[in-house]
């Protein structure tokens, strides 16, 4: 995600917060969301929701080949889905005010990766993987079941697609509401983690 702000006082906390930052987020198979975001006090905080939403989630973890479950990792982007929209609704039209070309809103940015990233994925891997489940025998591991699947690669490569989405969404939310990073942790001498999220 391209970035660039122009730094003013924000309502959150007292401290500094941009007036205005530039957003880029690639979509896979859709292209490019883009244009100049100078958010509303409404917005930051709306930002504020989605940011923790995404910090504390499995949905922006990546998982190694032999890690997590992908039944774990749908069920997080389902969660994703639902509270974004509950945000929506409860800051209601302040969070997409009418704005000229070029420009993007909160509303904007979640609509959009919702519709063109994560419904995409749920709308087609939830019922496939459910199938595969429907396979396994009561004395067969769920862990082992899952991992035997043919399609199991397939599905890890595009939710993997859909992460690196979320975290472009995740930094402009985390530079509009003028907070410290939640997501990446920094630990002396052992470099860059991803934060452990809840599913």
């Amino acid at each position: 995600m391209g970035l660039r702000q122009r730094l003013g006082r924000g309502r959150r906390a007292g401290g500094f917060a941009p007036q205005e930052i530039t957003v880029k987020l690639s979509i896979p198979f859709v292209g490019e969301i883009s244009g100049t975001w100078e958010p509303v006090d409404a917005e930051r905080e709306a930002a504020w929701e989605l940011y923790v939403e995404l910090a504390t989630r499995i949905s922006v973890v990546e998982l190694g080949e032999d890690e997590g479950l992908l039944r774990e990792a749908l069920s997080s982007l389902y969660t994703v889905f639902a509270t974004t929209r509950e945000i929506l609704r409860r800051y209601g039209p302040a969070v997409a005010p009418r704005v000229a070309p070029g420009k993007v809103t909160f509303g904007v940015l979640a609509v959009n990766v919702l519709n063109l990233s994560i419904r995409p994925l749920l709308s087609k891997w939830h019922p496939l993987l459910t199938a595969h489940e429907a396979t396994r025998g009561t004395s067969v591991d769920p862990v082992a079941h899952e991992r035997r699947w043919a399609r199991s690669a397939e599905l890890r490569a595009e939710i993997e697609s859909v992460r690196k989405v979320l975290l472009s969404l995740a930094q402009a939310l985390n530079e509009v509401a003028g907070v410290g990073d939640l997501i990446t942790v920094r630990l002396p001498d052992q470099g860059a983690r991803s934060a452990a999220g809840t599913s």
